[in-house]
């Protein structure tokens, strides 16, 4: 079955869905999400969307803080962009409907977290994200040029080094076509073809043992690009956060770090504080700093957790103020208002991920890339509280201003689809040891955990690349042998991804932001003051007799 759409969006978060609700008044879209339209990062986003939106903030203090938490490696042409083409996208959700929190007769009611200067969060209560993901949908439900693949999966995306061994793959003349999707409700396997693929499918929480993201998160964007040879940057940089619930039946959830500015206090197990001695910012140092504090003081005291105390706040402030925060921790036994919370750090957001440009342009032509799944520039070594959801909505306007001058581009399809071979399963049969699948799962993730966590040695990571290179040879061998299914992909994308974070982290010799090398406990802004980039050349072919890759060195 072959599906032809202008543009291919993979992905359902803000930066999808703003990419898809704009683009379409010049094309037929297709939304490409492997679970229900809403099931993304941004659905569960609490904090909020970083704006200067305050008379006493400027553009330049929230480019001075974004660069000063990225510890010497953001792009300032890209971060002076998204400063200051913040407001405007956040205007522009504001006329569509979202619904932020005001204060009466006096605008916005701005939030503070860890890292910024000023007041410039703009919230619905802590439910931020479902508001903004909310109202998107609702407007793209609203056209007719849209069509939505729920619980489609990508598998691979179809270029032109992947049809003429001629051209290598990421170069100049590689170009994006489609990809071949699997609607993992049926089992089949659907090549879809476009003028142009955006890739927004968020992040890789889930390659982490324990993480406050969904389980969509399993690095499906970074793996699938990275095998078609798109330029992968910045991997060892994974954001933990500070504060998530600590509760067996808690599945992580995540406490905004907005307690914490509007005056939660971290404290160990006895009561004392701590934070005072890690950072002068104290509870409001960034996140890189506060989940390293946390981590350190757990090892020194052997507590498995610390507690995050609002109790001196006024009751009704944290009940009005954080909702579902407060109702969830009650759920789980745990009233806010009148006793310390237990918390711990979990991982919370990749920092790297596809190169990109100031346009969402990647290296390979037609592809381009949008949020957590990309490396712009923003973030560089660790990411600024609350600058991720204003990026999706930057990036994938100017992605839309870029792509609009591809469309205009003559190009024939029809002949790229003829040449596009349907999805063949070959030998494959039906898998009988799906056990392999789960068992290669959990130890990924509990090797990720433990060697390449908030703190990291050489031995660790060299430990962690020996095991991850055996795991790729056996899911790779199991892929070919057995017909494919979500959790096959999710699998091979999540070693891919794992591999490419323990490969940054080895290459990076020193510590700096989100990555911290007990055996290079400095930053070296000599030799490490760039970016980690990789890219994958091996030539893969799309034959007519097998459409899954065959490698030829």
């Amino acid at each position: 079955m072959s599906i032809e759409k202008d543009f291919i969006v993979i992905g359902s978060g803000v930066a999808g869905l703003t990419f898809a609700l704009k683009v379409c008044k010049f094309g037929s879209v297709g939304i490409v999400t492997k679970d229900a339209l809403e099931e993304s990062a941004t659905k569960y986003a609490q904090g909020g969307i970083a704006s200067v939106m305050a008379e006493d903030d400027s553009f330049e203090l929230h480019v001075q803080d974004t660069m000063q938490t990225g510890r010497g490696l953001c792009h300032e042409d890209f971060v002076r962009i998204a400063c200051r083409e913040g407001p405007a996208r956040v205007r522009e959700l504001i006329d569509l409907g979202a619904q932020f929190d005001r204060i009466r007769g006096a605008g916005f009611d701005l939030g503070k977290e860890g890292g910024h200067s000023k007041r410039r969060i703009l919230h619905a209560n802590d439910l931020t994200g479902w508001e903004i993901e909310r109202t998107l949908i609702q407007a793209v439900h609203a056209q007719d040029n849209i069509e939505i693949f729920e619980h489609h999966m990508a598998i691979d995306l179809i270029t032109q080094a992947r049809l003429d061994e001629k051209i290598q793959p990421g170069s100049d003349e590689d170009e994006a076509l489609g990809l071949y999707v699997l609607n993992h409700q049926t089992q089949k396997v659907v090549t879809m073809v476009g003028r142009v693929i955006f890739m927004a499918t968020g992040g890789a929480g889930k390659v982490y043992l324990y993480t406050s993201n969904p389980d969509t998160a399993t690095g499906d964007g970074v793996a699938v690009a990275y095998r078609a040879g798109a330029k992968i940057a910045n991997m060892e940089f994974f954001q933990f956060h500070p504060t998530c619930l600590f509760h067996p039946k808690a599945k992580s959830f995540l406490i905004s770090e907005t307690v914490r500015g509007e005056g939660g206090i971290l404290r160990l197990q006895n009561g004392d504080t701590f934070m005072e001695n890690h950072h002068d910012l104290g509870c409001l140092a960034p996140r890189d700093v506060v989940a390293r504090a946390i981590d350190y003081e757990m090892k020194t005291s052997g507590d498995d957790h610390v507690l995050l105390d609002a109790t001196h706040l006024e009751g009704y402030r944290i009940r009005e103020r954080f909702p579902n925060i407060y109702k969830t921790c009650l759920e789980f036994g745990f009233d806010m208002a009148r006793e310390p919370v237990p918390v711990v750090p979990a991982a919370h957001y990749m920092c790297g991920g596809l190169v990109v440009d100031a346009n969402g342009q990647t290296n390979i032509k037609r592809l381009f890339a949008s949020g957590e799944v990309c490396s712009s520039g923003l973030h560089g070594a660790n990411r600024l509280a609350s600058n991720s959801l204003m990026e999706g909505l930057v990036l994938s306007h100017r992605a839309v201003e870029k792509v609009v001058n591809l469309f205009k581009e003559p190009k024939n399809f029809k002949n790229s689809l003829d040449r596009i071979p349907e999805w063949d399963p070959g030998s494959a049969v039906d898998s009988d040891e799906s056990v392999v699948v789960s068992h290669n799962w959990d130890e990924i993730r509990r090797l990720m955990w433990n060697y390449v966590g908030i703190v990291r040695t050489t031995k660790r990571l060299k430990r962690a690349e020996r095991r991850i290179q055996l795991l790729l040879e056996e899911i790779q061998e199991y892929y070919w042998n057995f017909k494919i299914t979500k959790d096959t992909l999710e699998l091979r994308n999540l070693a891919i991804t794992a591999q490419l974070i323990i490969q940054g982290a080895m290459t990076r010799k020193e510590s700096r932001g989100l990555h911290y090398n007990l055996d290079y406990p400095e930053p070296d802004d000599a030799n490490w003051k760039q970016d980690t980039v990789f890219q994958n050349t091996v030539h893969r072919l799309i034959t007519q007799t097998n459409p899954r890759i065959v490698t030829h060195e």
